[in-house]
């Protein structure tokens, strides 16, 4: 599978030629959206609007189509309500998908997911699992420039039934369409040959700009060691990825860090899942 490592080329962007232009599409989708903006004040904020705009290829239509999906969505599914309690089988699910507490060396967040260990929980608490993260990820990153979130995923012992395929087409549907603009590179880590086949599959389902954010890495190539080098620290990276944090997973010291994140959120946010007006960077001190 070397024809995976090889580069692709970016997508084009038609991105406007100056922060005035920005503006001036950011307040035409406010009017496209009519009375939304009244309903979701701080949710649709100019930093939301932009994400959008930014993942859309700065279509206001298609940008006012996907908020609108999504503020539908956000009404009846209420994802900033979810907090870590209300996590089924949290110790298992965390081993699975986890938010690190370090950054990539360009000061992104980064989110780990283990594939390989199967979730015990139902499709339905598996997707709650995946929103409540992405809504985190979502605090810290809602004012940012560019998109600034690496996912990184290890397929090392991964094997078809790890991943029903429903899953994972409802999981890149809430990915792609309601938290858009979040993923800046995804990084999946030594997929078995199984994987070829599922992987053509999956990929029918990616935006053009998703499927160009796919990097595959192998622990046993050069090139794939030069790129994670790269982009972490490897002293901080775990050793599964190629680097040298041996240190088991501490998943009460993680509950703790998700509870404080959660307090934060819940600050951050209000009932009906809006941005709150204090525009400054979450803290979690």
């Amino acid at each position: 599978m070397t024809y995976l490592l090889k580069s692709r080329s970016e997508p084009t962007q038609l991105l406007p030629a100056s922060s005035e232009e920005q503006q001036r599409k950011i307040n035409e989708v406010r009017e496209l959206l009519g009375d939304l903006p009244t309903e979701m004040p701080n949710f649709l904020s100019d930093a939301t609007i932009r994400r959008f705009l930014r993942a859309r290829n700065w279509s206001t239509t298609k940008a006012t189509k996907s908020l609108k999906e999504t503020t539908s969505w956000r009404r009846h599914y209420k994802p900033e309500k979810i907090r870590w309690e209300s996590i089924a089988d949290s110790e298992n699910e965390a081993k699975r998908a986890y938010i690190p507490d370090y950054l990539d060396k360009n000061g992104r967040m980064v989110f780990v997911t283990l594939p390989a260990i199967k979730t015990k929980t139902s499709e339905k608490d598996h997707l709650k699992y995946l929103v409540y993260n992405l809504e985190t990820l979502l605090m810290y990153s809602e004012d940012a420039e560019e998109e600034c979130i690496v996912w990184i995923s290890d397929f090392q012992g991964w094997a078809i039934s790890s991943t029903p395929f429903s899953l994972t087409r409802q999981s890149l549907h809430i990915i792609q369409q309601y938290y858009p603009g979040l993923i800046a590179v995804a990084i999946l880590t030594n997929p078995p040959i199984i994987f070829e086949s599922f992987w053509k599959i999956i990929k029918r389902f990616l935006e053009p700009r998703m499927n160009e954010k796919v990097k595959f890495i192998y622990s046993n190539n050069s090139e794939s060691q030069k790129i994670m080098g790269d982009m972490f620290d490897l002293d901080k990276l775990e050793y599964i990825f190629g680097g040298r944090n041996t240190a088991e997973f501490d998943i009460n010291m993680y509950a703790e860090r998700m509870k404080r994140r959660d307090r934060v959120r819940g600050s951050w946010t209000q009932d009906n899942g809006e941005a709150s007006s204090n525009n400054t960077k979450p803290n979690e001190d």
